[in-house]
């Protein structure tokens, strides 16, 4: 007999472990600190995934899943936490992902930004980005931000995603947060729509498509702080796919447009803390300075890099001096900094001159 959901949630609410994975011919998984740990269960069987499916599906979403073969939603779990829930077939099997959203909104600090990322949560139009791979904080990150953002100014947030993650109160501000597919059609309309409803600041969950993308820069050219995520790794990777979304006639004009209303792109993945006792955010930094809004404008996005390296007074900073700055002080161990690094052979080269620096000390 198959162990009750609310007794597998309890456990991944208990072990504070960021997802559970329910897949036919594996125990449940937990990923624990960023690694996948088996519970010490029997494999589920196709009548067990597809009894979890239904225990936590309302009928609509058990509609989508005949239709499209998978759903994603927002679910909660008693008063105790909320997941963000991914249901799929695979070899006309049912498997569930659960990420567990903790009920608490984490401070910037806490996330790990520096204290001068809030000089740009103040700017009053613009746009800023979050991005990397799925499953790397951008959601936890997003949700300081803005909470920074509700605690602090008087404005009319509006948030847009799928599925609503993080639960925002009124404080200072006026908070709106509207779901795709459930209060609107899409982001692109969604985007479209917030403008009519006197928004200072607005909130993308994803930008998948040169239809929203497009909407996003309208939105923050018109007057609006609006952020957006991107599932890319670094600055001028994130230049480069948002001017890349759109046709070859319209990439001048977008590169221009790219140049006045981007703020900032904050590029994050997570690792393994180096004593297994969670995990830890690095982050890489390119705030767009006159020089770099000229890079974007005259397509030279190769030399962003090296402004990110120049840019340091400005408060940039690339992923890998990050990772180094984590690894010299023991929060991350060798083998997760190298694999998580944009180019592992200049950080080994860095570690062998650190070490070389550090070993007279040691005599």
């Amino acid at each position: 007999m198959a162990v009750e959901i609310n007794k597998l949630l309890d456990l991944v609410v208990g072990k504070e472990a960021s997802d559970l994975h329910l897949t036919v011919g594996l125990p449940p998984m937990l990923r624990l600190h960023g690694r996948l740990r088996p519970l010490n269960l029997p494999p589920l069987q196709p009548e067990e995934t597809i009894g979890y499916m239904k225990a936590i599906t309302s009928e609509r979403h058990q509609q989508e899943i005949k239709e499209k073969g998978g759903c994603d939603f927002g679910f909660a779990f008693e008063t105790k936490a909320r997941f963000r829930v991914s249901i799929y077939t695979q070899k006309g099997n049912t498997g569930l992902a659960l990420r567990l959203i903790p009920s608490k909104i984490k401070t910037l600090e806490e996330v790990g930004l520096p204290p001068n990322i809030t000089t740009l949560l103040n700017r009053p139009r613009g746009l800023i980005l979050v991005t990397g791979p799925t499953g790397c904080g951008k959601t936890t990150t997003l949700a300081a931000m803005i909470d920074y953002i509700n605690k602090e100014m008087d404005t009319h947030i509006i948030t847009i995603e799928d599925p609503i993650e993080y639960y925002h109160e009124h404080k200072k501000s006026i908070i709106t947060q509207r779901e795709v597919h459930a209060d609107i059609g899409s982001f692109a309309e969604a985007l479209t729509k917030a403008l009519r409803m006197d928004p200072d600041v607005v909130l993308v969950g994803e930008m998948r498509d040169l239809e929203t993308i497009q909407a996003a820069i309208t939105a923050a050219e018109t007057g609006h702080l609006v952020f957006g995520t991107l599932h890319t790794t670094g600055a001028a990777r994130t230049v480069n796919r948002m001017i890349d979304a759109f046709p070859k006639e319209q990439q001048e004009q977008i590169r221009t447009q790219l140049a006045s209303s981007l703020i900032a792109v904050v590029s994050q993945m997570l690792l393994p803390k180096a004593d297994n006792t969670g995990v830890v955010a690095g982050f890489e930094i390119m705030i767009v300075t006159a020089a770099v809004a000229n890079l974007i404008r005259e397509n030279q996005t190769h030399k962003i890099i090296s402004a990110i390296q120049t840019g340091k007074k400005e408060g940039m900073f690339l992923l890998d001096d990050f990772l180094f700055n984590l690894y010299q002080n023991k929060k991350i161990n060798y083998q997760d900094m190298l694999e998580a690094a944009q180019s592992p052979a200049d950080l080994q080269m860095k570690i062998q001159d650190y070490t070389k620096q550090q070993s007279p000390l040691k005599k």
